[in-house]
């Protein structure tokens, strides 16, 4: 299952993330967790400190590497350099697999352990000084939408992405690469706005939106919530001791987490699982051909040189019953 939290900055969607990364892992399910965020704190929320964090690899400065690994012998591409962020694969591309071992997971995941268990950290990699001034984040967030496109995941598999905050993320095709996105809301008018222009972006696509009151409190908050979102608040996240001292470095077993909390992952977890029987293969690969098509004439034709149209295999469609290159 492909998951992604979003929510305005300082909404707590970093925080949820890991939390979910958590109680997933705990079930002995796989998990490759993703910072898609270029504000780089997944890490230190599963529990790296500062050190180990900063020295994850960034996945942007593998993109050469991600490419050509990917490519494999797609006869529809005529080299790695020419391919873009939203390539979509084809016959005789390689896919990635949750499970597997491969080139990318060893040059771009690190292993994370977590009481006992074990997920794949994987992250964009912060705006370095190099970047001031002359880039946009969306050339780091590029690596990762290129994997989502090329990967295959299937029930009782996890792939979490902790996305960039606010609307942003709508700025690339990335938010359909999902089966849910869980948008994580203060009981604020500028914790709802992110859901109502995620709402209205979204209709179109038939992505599956749904909130995560967090920092709720009371009765109240619980109401203003509900008038605001309606149908589409799925469960509530209140204050946290144990998160308070995870957030100072100090994280107790993850079993004593308040039990209200506990359920409302356990809530998360549910409807991850239930959007599994929804999944349409046909219409995230004409997703995924659309915003690439769209990638092509906006600026991908002229920077590669290419009729990137070409890419596109119609015949192919993305699903757990491809047999990828080797």
């Amino acid at each position: 299952m492909k998951i992604a939290f979003v929510g305005k900055g300082g909404s707590g969607k970093t925080t949820l993330s890991s939390l979910f990364i958590r109680h997933v892992a705990a079930t002995g399910a796989p998990v490759v967790a993703i910072d898609a965020d270029i504000n780089q704190h997944l890490g230190a929320a599963l529990g790296l400190d500062e050190a180990d964090a900063a020295a994850l690899p960034a996945m942007g400065d593998h993109l050469p590497l991600i490419k050509d690994h990917l490519r494999g012998s797609n006869p529809r591409i005529a080299s790695a350099d020419k391919m873009i962020k939203t390539t979509p694969p084809g016959e005789g591309s390689r896919l990635l697999r949750v499970r597997e071992d491969n080139p990318v997971y060893e040059a771009c995941a690190r292993p994370v352990e977590l009481d006992g268990d074990s997920v794949r950290l994987m992250v964009t990699g912060p705006f370095t000084e190099a970047d001031l001034g002359v880039a946009c984040y969306h050339s780091k967030t590029g690596a990762v939408e290129l994997c989502l496109n090329h990967l295959v995941d299937g029930r009782d598999e996890y792939v979490v992405v902790d996305m960039t905050a606010g609307s942003d993320s709508f700025a690339s095709g990335m938010f359909t690469r999902f089966d849910v996105t869980f948008l994580v809301a203060e009981p604020t008018r500028k914790g709802v706005s992110v859901y109502r222009q995620y709402k209205e972006y979204a209709r179109d696509f038939g992505v599956a939106v749904k909130v995560v009151g967090n920092k709720v409190q009371g009765q109240d908050d619980l109401d203003f919530l509900r008038d605001e979102v309606g149908d589409d608040l799925l469960t509530t996240v209140g204050h946290s001791d144990w998160v308070r001292a995870m957030e100072k470095g100090r994280p107790p077993r993850f079993d004593l987490l308040e039990d209200a909390n506990r359920r409302a992952l356990r809530t998360l977890h549910t409807t991850a699982d239930a959007a599994y029987e929804l999944r349409d293969w046909e219409r995230y690969t004409r997703q995924m051909v659309h915003f690439h098509l769209k990638n092509a004439r906006s600026w991908g034709n002229e920077r590669t040189g290419t009729d990137l149209a070409a890419q596109v295999d119609p015949g192919f469609v993305l699903g757990e019953e491809v047999v990828a290159a080797v």
